[in-house]
């Protein structure tokens, strides 16, 4: 609606790129060097949440100020669960977030009289990642993934789940508890928010997880799949085979399995969410406008993959009917 789509250099350079230019934009705001071109619009727009969808927004922002550089987008990753603490208090004007709000987070926005609104902006999936060397292991079942994971698990080595598989412990990474992508996993896999067991390597940080797993011939981990896709070097995929559900068989996950949901149940959306008083400024309207723009090509640059165009146009349906009373 009016603004230039990003371009793409494709997933893992392009990510790489933003990485490095979202940190020198900041530092160059934070010592006041101007950049791009100025609109006239002036103001700051504070970002906060999930980790894993930060590098889309960062890219959208980085685009935005080029546009406006009057204009200052910080954009923390204090994970999905702390950042809605944030929002919730009224501290953040958006919310990256890879997962719902939850019903004791719905309580503080209530309590703090803080409203919102959500908008459906990516898609991703919790990739099940193991060594490349792993060759004995091709998929799991979700009964044996609830099986390794569950808090109490008795599971030690491969051969606990599969008398055919190697006699070798298991060493398992995944994200810590301040993250959204821990929260989906572990109510998606184990059936309850924080069920997981206490000896696991739990980061913020899903490089730290795709280096444990490469460092170790039979560990395990997950994580976003765009982590996947730009550090594929020494991984390896697990397939997927939902017990919940009439599926045929494993699923790997990838772009079209992804999107149409059949890598279940682990492909999920993500989502970004608006403090409603943080529109009564033109900035963060604009903003808006162009991130559901531009926020389809910044998913494939940074290794997520698009919502279809329908579910942008309810988007921008949704801003529309919120913004009537400003423009």
């Amino acid at each position: 609606m009016g603004t230039e789509p990003i371009p793409g250099r494709g997933g893992y350079t392009r990510r790489r790129v933003l990485l490095g230019a979202a940190g020198a934009s900041m530092a160059g705001l934070a010592g006041c060097i101007v950049h791009g071109e100025d609109s006239g619009l002036e103001g700051e727009i504070v970002v906060d949440g999930s980790n894993t969808l930060r590098p889309t927004t960062a890219l959208v922002a980085e685009q935005f100020m080029w546009q406006n550089n009057q204009v200052e987008i910080p954009i923390r990753p204090a994970g999905t669960g702390a950042g809605f603490q944030q929002f919730c208090r009224g501290e953040t004007d958006l919310q990256n977030a890879s997962r719902e709000i939850a019903d004791d987070e719905r309580d503080l926005c209530d309590e703090t009289g803080v409203d919102w609104f959500r908008l459906d902006v990516v898609m991703d999936g919790i990739a099940i990642m193991k060594h490349e060397d792993n060759d004995r292991v091709e998929s799991l079942t979700t009964d044996q993934l609830r099986e390794l994971w569950q808090r109490g698990s008795d599971v030690e080595t491969w051969q606990d789940l599969d008398d055919d598989w190697p006699d070798e412990e298991i060493s398992l990474y995944g994200r810590d508890t301040a993250s959204g992508t821990f929260d989906y996993f572990t109510e998606t896999i184990t059936g309850n928010v924080g069920n997981i067991r206490a000896d696991y390597s739990g980061t913020p940080d899903t490089n730290a997880i795709i280096r444990g797993v490469r460092g170790d011939r039979y560990a395990v981990g997950f994580g976003g799949m765009g982590y996947y896709e730009e550090n594929q070097e020494g991984l390896d995929l697990i397939g997927v085979e939902d017990t919940d559900t009439d599926a045929d068989g494993p699923v790997f996950p990838d772009a079209d399995t992804i999107r149409e949901g059949t890598y279940s149940p682990l492909s999920r959306p993500m989502f970004l969410y608006v403090r409603e008083a943080a529109i009564e400024r033109e900035p963060v309207r604009r903003f808006l406008r162009f991130y559901l723009d531009n926020v389809q090509q910044a998913a494939l640059d940074t290794g997520f993959f698009e919502i279809p165009d329908e579910t942008i146009d309810e988007q921008h349906a949704k801003l529309d009917e919120k913004y009537e009373a400003y423009e």
